[in-house]
Formats: C-alpha cells, structure tokens, sequence
C-alpha cells in the first residue's frame, strides 16, 4: 500500500507487505516482538495512515516526519507499553498537523486510540516559555489531561525523549529552552511516575544542551577517573560474586556509574567539588525474592563495612512514586564509599519502568502499592486540589513540592504508612490525614510525647493529631507546613473565614449607615436592592457587605442609594452624619483580613480608637491620639466609629521606648523583665548608646493595657533602667 493512499475511505484494513517496509520501522518491528501479529498489523496500518497524512512533511533535520512519532512508539515499545498507547504514538501528531481527524482515527483504529491522540494533541500545544501565569496554566492541564488516562504523559515523555535526542537540529536559543523546559517538568514528571530510564536520559541531554561544557568536562572526569578506583571496583565485584555464590543466592550483579547530571547536581547541592564526590561508582544485586535481598544485605555488610546512618529500607516503606529497593553504603578498599542496591526482579523492572511496568509486568503490579495505582493517588490528589486553588500559580507552586520529592514516612496511630516531602510538620501530617483534621489540629503525640505543630518530623516516627472542633487555620500556618495539601487547604479555610468575617462587619457597618438614615436593611424593599446588586454586578448580598467590610464600597453611599434620596439622607452631610452616628461598631480583634492595626500608632485593647476605610485593606484602626489621625479628619466619610467589645482575643504589638545603663547583662535584665510579665518580645533594636546610657526599642506582644501597665511596672522596678515609655 502505498503512503499517499487517501485513508479513512475502508472499512477492513489492508495487509501492509513487510518486506517493502521502510529501514526505520524495522527497529519498530523488533520492539514490538511481544506483541502479536494481527496487533502488529494494525501498527504498520497506523503506520501507513500516519504516512500519508504526513506526507510531504519533513524534520529539520531533512528526514520524512513520520520518523518522529515512529520513533516515539518505539521508545514506548521498548518500555512494553500496548498496542493502543503505540498506536495513538504513531498518530500523535496527525490531529493537528494533518488533514486526518479524531472521527477518523475512531473509526479505524478504535475510540481509545482517539481519545489518547486527541489528549497528547491537546499537551503539544502547550508552551512552557516561563514560570509566570501562562505556563502555570499549561502545567495545570497537562495534570488534568494525565488524570483522564496515563498514558496521554507517557506519549508525551517519549515524545520528548526522542526531540531531546534530535536537539541538534535547532538553534542555539530553541535548545536552551527546550533543555530548560525538559529539566525543570518533563524530568521530574517522568521521576515522579518511577520511570528513571527516561528521567535518566532526558536529564543528560537535557544537561547536555544546556550546560555543554560542564557535561562535557564531568564526562570526561568520570572516564578518567584514577586507575586505583577502577581496580578496587573489580575487586569489590569479585568479592561480592563470591560471597553470594557461596550463600547460593542466585543473582545478578550489575555495575554502574552516575550520570554526569547526578553528579552535577550533587556537586551544586552539597557545595563539593568532583574529587569530593566519592560515591561515583556503585554495585546493584538483582536477586529474586524479597527474603533474598534481606539474605543478600547480611552478605554485604558481612564482606564491606556498611557506612553508618547510610542505609534505607525502601522495600518496607516504598517511595511515593512506588520504587523499593535496600539501599546501603560500603567503606570500600582504598577508603573509597560505594553504594549497593539490592532488589527482586519485579522491583527492578518497576524501578526502570515506574508506571509503565504495569502494561509490561502482569504479576502483582495492582496492588496498593504498585507504582500504577500511587501514580492514580498522586494525580487523583492533584485535581482535588487545583479545585481549591486560587491561581495557577499557586497550582504550579504546591505541585513543584510533589515533584521534586525528598520523603519522610510516618505512621499513624493505625500503623498506615504515609509519605510526606522532606521537612514536613506535624500540621503537614494532620492535612495529610484528612482535611478536617488539619483544620481542627491543636497539638500532636510524636513517639508519645507532645509537641506543637510546627514540629518537623523525621521518617519512622509515629505521629498521633490531637483535635478540637473550636480550633480553627491560623494565617502563621503558612509560614512552616510545606506540602502543597496543607497550603491549599489552609488558605482556601482562610479565605473562607475572612469572607464570614467581611460579611458579618459589613452588615453592621451598613446597618449602621442606614440607622442614620432612618432606615435598615430589613426595610429596604426588596426590588430596590435587586435592582442595586444587578446594577453593581454583586451575584448576592453578601458579596457586597463583604466589599463594604473592604472599604471597596462607602457604606454611607451604599446607604443613601438604597434609601434613594430620602430627606433624612440629604438633611445631613457625612461629618454631621458621623456625630449623630449611633453606638460604636465594636470589634474583638479576632477579625481577619478586614480589621488591621496601624503600625505608626499601635493600638491596643483598651486604647481610645477610632477607624479609617481604607480601599482594599478593610478599616485600619489607630488610636485617637495619633498624630496621623488629623490627617483623616478631611476625609470624614471615611471615619468609622469602632470601640472595643468586652471579649478581646489574641496578642496585640505594642512598643517600648527603655534607656538603660549602658553596662554588660542590661539587656538580658530587661528582655527577662519583659518574659516574667509573660509577653513575647518580637525584636530589640538600639535607637542610641554612648558610653554611659543605651536607649533601645522593644517590640513586644501584649493582652491589652493592663497587661502593657504591668510590663511596664516591671520593667521599672529593675535598677539598670532610666526611663521608660510607650511609643
């Protein structure tokens, strides 16, 4: 059959004569030897349609473009993926490049090769030109496409697989940013889903690309490293066969050197130099049982002297992407460290292959712990999670710490393992848990003994989240949880307490507005404030008391357009609205996002206050003595008359102006002072100091005023003090 036959006119397939079959397809032929032949027939019919869709089209390397996604779906077929993943491969780019259509493909070659194609052509228009807002929104729905079927991303992997390996085609800047681009989603991509062959490769020639003469100069490092080391890694070798032999282990022993990017990285992260990189070379035993490789360790550690604090048990506690493996260092002859991985058959496959072992490997890659189904898990968690998200960037930034995974496990009180990324808390284990729990989460038992929250864990720890259904996120959460579940569920409960909190202000401070204007909200007709909302774009009326808390909206003017014109609404102006005002809106301090507190004055509970609707910010509250209240006193629609509600919460700043004798321990003396009163001091800092006096600031956090007085009566009982003041 011949390329440029018209396709999707039959509706039996043609037998394609494999003899006249194209050089490049034949290594495809060979890939594909598991599969069997009605199967590789319809590869050779996906290839001559794909053929001819694409003729007339080259490569810029001047090759036929079929090449390329001939190419593609063998390195699928080499990872043992199945005949519709290779098929969809073949015609991956025929939807948006060629005159052949998804109703097409359907129809020859079945709705789940469509539906593959037809997602890997909606990945290829997506461009990563940056880390801003277009190619956050791009990541996002590369995510989303790979949780409607996998193997869309393991197309687009090899994909670009095979672009890495004809980079050189390309201009200079078109390399630079496709390698970028490469190391900085589609590596971490392919080692997030336990495929490090692919992760392998694409970091070294995406290192390659763009770093060529760094690869370079490593690269020769590596082939010339010093003739003592080769030779002590012969021994070690021999040493180990024997030893296993001898313990009738059946295995395999293979040798192996890190990739010039692995060193490259390490060299960055640690801050060492080559000759500082010791564990350059190392060894892995492939054995067949699980029993065995634990046999195998004993073995090892008999021969070499394991490093301390160097070993890992990935087999008992599998990675988050599915990989397990025993991992230990030896203090090899010639003092030189070599690492030794030990695992089954299985585990190597899956270890090479991660989620595509699953179409290659049919015994026991479904359960629970199978890289297939933790891929599912980890996908699944992000597309509940970008439902929360505010942005795409927020997206992009709690994803990134998903993929570039450094785990800690843990146990919860059930003895369930959960992996978490490096540094994790224990509010990052609560919001793991469950949702409800990290909202609800006051302290937790770590090994039994209790600890606050931001208490980071280690791996092997047993973690057990104390509750209470009154507790509620804290905004000073964000500052240490470092998953991106607890960022997102912290700030979506966050949001969602600071619209409650607008809503609520809102409504007074209009109640309030409509007071003076001899009206309120419940008498206001129904129709005139449709009417209003419809006008100003407000889907409800909370939106707009929400707006109003944010002083987004003037709420005397919101008033009086509500009233429409009543003679109580023009018989006053804004000042001698304000006086007539009734009583003081009157806050606990509890308020989030639309009660703040001025840092030139530092109000506390019990100050006289008064506040200032500020566009955006909310009411900004400052005490009537400041000297920038005369400055608000010409903008008096913007006055609001607030006061303080008998129950005050929370800690409030306040500052300290304290001269001291200039001599050693004053210091300590009244930071002590200051501790013994029980109030934080948040920073220190000396405003003078000569030789015999020092004056110095003391930001500190007080209850209210009687907690301030009795700081202050502490601090000037101390005999090093001068003076001291509030500011």
């Amino acid at each position: 059959m011949s390329p440029t036959e018209p396709v999707c006119s039959r509706t039996e397939l043609p037998v394609v004569d494999v003899a006249a079959l194209p050089g490049y397809l034949h290594e495809l032929e060979q890939a594909t030897a598991y599969l069997d032949e009605s199967q590789r027939e319809l590869l050779r019919r996906a290839w001559a349609v794909g053929a001819a869709a694409h003729a007339g089209q080259t490569r810029r390397s001047g090759e036929p473009y079929i090449t390329h996604p001939v190419a593609v779906a063998q390195v699928l077929a080499e990872q043992g993926l199945d005949v519709e993943t290779l098929l969809a491969a073949i015609l991956h780019d025929t939807i948006e490049d060629t005159p052949l259509t998804r109703a097409c493909i359907a129809a020859e070659f079945g709705e789940t090769v469509a539906e593959l194609v037809d997602g890997v052509t909606k990945l290829d228009k997506l461009q990563f030109r940056d880390r801003q807002e277009a190619a956050a929104e791009s990541f996002r729905k590369m995510l989303l496409a790979m949780s409607r079927d996998l193997r869309v991303i393991l197309i687009k992997l090899a994909d670009r697989l095979h672009n890495m390996r004809t980079l050189g085609a390309k201009d200079a800047a078109s390399r630079q940013r496709i390698a970028r681009e490469t190391l900085e989603i589609y590596a971490p991509i392919a080692q997030r889903l336990g495929m490090n062959l692919i992760k392998a490769e694409l970091q070294d020639l995406g290192f390659r690309a763009l770093h060529p003469w760094r690869h370079a100069v490593l690269e020769k490092r590596i082939r010339t490293q010093p003739l003592v080391r080769r030779e002590a890694l012969v021994q070690i070798e021999a040493n180990l066969a024997q030893k296993l032999a001898k313990e009738k282990l059946p295995h395999r022993l293979i040798s192996r050197v890190k990739s010039p990017w692995s060193i490259y990285s390490k060299m960055r992260a640690e801050h060492k130099s080559f000759t500082q990189v010791m564990d350059v070379f190392g060894f892995r035993v492939v054995l067949r049982k699980v029993a065995d490789c634990y046999h195998a360790l004993g073995v090892v550690h008999a021969t070499y002297k394991p490093l301390d604090a160097r070993f890992r048990d990935f087999i008992a506690i599998p990675k988050a992407n599915g990989y397990q493996s025993l991992h230990t260092v030896l203090f090899g002859p010639y003092g030189s460290p070599v690492e030794v991985q030990l695992r089954t058959e299985e585990m190597d496959l899956i270890a090479e292959k991660g989620i595509a072992a699953h179409w290659s490997y049919k015994d026991g890659g479904e359960g629970p712990n199978s890289a297939q189904s933790r891929a599912h898990s980890w996908i699944t968690g992000l597309v509940e999670s970008q439902h929360a998200t505010g942005s795409s960037l927020e997206f992009l930034e709690n994803v990134k710490v998903d993929l570039f995974p450094d785990e800690v496990y843990l146990f919860t009180p059930k003895g369930d393992i959960l992996s978490l990324p490096r540094n994790a808390t224990a509010l990052d284990f609560a919001y793991s848990v469950h949702t409800d729990v990290g909202n609800q989460a006051v302290a937790a038992r770590v090994d039994g003994k209790l600890v606050p929250l931001r208490t980071r864990l280690a791996s092997g720890q047993r973690v057990e989240v104390i509750t209470a259904k009154s507790s509620m996120p804290k905004p000073q959460w964000l500052e240490f949880v470092v998953s991106g579940k607890a960022r997102t569920s912290i700030r979506q409960q966050l949001k969602h307490i600071e619209h409650e909190d607008a809503v609520q202000l809102g409504h007074r401070m209009l109640d309030r507005a409509l007071e003076v204007l001899d009206s309120s909200l419940e008498r206001v007709p129904s129709p005139r404030m449709d009417s209003y909302l419809h006008e100003h774009h407000y889907p409800r009326l909370e939106a707009l008391l929400a707006d109003i808390a944010l002083g987004n909206r003037m709420p005397n003017q919101v008033a009086s357009q509500l009233v429409r014109g009543s003679a109580a609404s023009t018989a006053r102006g804004p000042r001698e609205r304000l006086q007539s005002a009734p009583d003081k809106i009157l806050i606990t301090g509890a308020e989030r996002g639309v009660i703040s507190f001025a840092n030139c004055c530092l109000p506390i509970p019990g100050d006289e206050i008064m506040g200032y609707h500020t566009t955006g910010k909310g009411i900004v509250v400052h005490r009537m003595d400041c000297p920038n209240v005369a400055d608000y006193r010409k903008s008096p629609d913007r006055w609001v008359a607030i006061g303080w509600d008998r129950k005050v919460s929370g800690d409030f700043s306040a500052a300290l102006r304290i001269e001291v004798d200039n001599r050693p321990g004053a210091l300590a003396q009244v930071a002590a002072a200051i501790a013994d009163a029980e109030s934080n001091i948040d920073r220190v800092e000396y405003l003078e100091r000569d030789t015999h006096i020092a004056v110095l600031r003391f930001s500190i956090e007080v209850g209210g005023r009687r907690h301030l007085a009795n700081v202050l009566r502490k601090v000037r009982k101390l005999g090093v003090v001068v003076g001291v003041q509030r500011l």
